[in-house]
């Protein structure tokens, strides 16, 4: 049986412009599993970040639900959303966001002092342990300016999931890397992934789309089509890639 983490029903959003009426999401129904890879393709403007942002609270839907946790997010205050995107959610974007006055340490840090749960102590501990193991011990020290670029994305993951975030949002994780340093990042989710991490992805690169387990595509604001993919295994990419090219064909990409 499976485990639904988040459910979007009847998932609508528009906007009036010059009198009239833009619907950018369309009566959206879909679910994320637990521990789940799910990316959301599709074409410029078919919608992909409205879901994700919408899906995570950071956008009001005009219509519909999002159900996370007995708890519909369409309906909750703005602070309560804010509780939830610092404490159940984790958040990351092409843009990394960091704040440049302070060290890498210190951005995956101050996130972590949102947990009150957490004592400073532990807040320190946690993000050593992350850095260290993102290859970012020697570096921690730096500021954001100082290193590479792909750095400076696995800085701003560790800061996504130091409160061990139920669901990790990604939007073009990879969009502003070059292919050694996205190829880093892609092994970090696909790790984090393995380890039990859920994670929704909006993308338009296609060696990140390999990455998941199951495959939504846009268009127009509706959900066109769906495939469902093994867990990725870098040696069978080839393979993969070929199955999820013709799939994207098949739904005019």
């Amino acid at each position: 049986m499976k485990n639904f983490i988040m459910k979007a029903e009847d998932l609508s959003k528009s906007f009036s412009h010059n009198g009239e009426q833009i619907h950018v999401l369309s009566h959206i129904d879909m679910e994320i599993e637990e521990k789940s890879f799910t990316v959301i393709m599709g074409a410029s403007g078919s919608g992909k970040s409205t879901l994700l942002y919408a899906l995570s609270g950071m956008d009001k839907a005009t219509a519909g639900k999002v159900i996370y946790n007995g708890m519909n997010l369409v309906s909750q205050s703005e602070k309560r959303l804010a509780e939830l995107r610092s404490r159940d959610f984790g958040f990351i974007f092409q843009q990394m966001h960091l704040v440049s006055n302070l060290t890498l340490f210190e951005n995956v840090a101050v996130s972590g002092y949102l947990d009150r749960k957490k004592t400073a102590s532990e807040v320190r501990r946690r993000t050593e342990e992350l850095l260290s193991s993102m290859g970012l011990s020697e570096v921690s020290g730096h500021r954001p300016s100082q290193v590479s670029g792909g750095e400076q994305q696995r800085c701003a993951i560790a800061r996504a999931i130091i409160n061990s975030p139920e669901l990790l949002f990604a939007d073009e994780p990879t969009g502003a890397l070059n292919r050694r340093n996205s190829t880093e990042v892609l092994d970090l989710l696909t790790e984090l992934n393995r380890k039990g991490q859920s994670i929704l992805m909006v993308t338009h690169d296609l060696k990140a789309a390999l990455r998941a387990d199951r495959l939504l595509y846009l268009e127009d604001g509706k959900i066109a089509g769906e495939l469902e993919l093994p867990p990725y295994n870098a040696s069978e990419e080839k393979s993969r890639e070929k199955q999820v090219n013709a799939w994207l064909a098949a739904m005019d990409w």
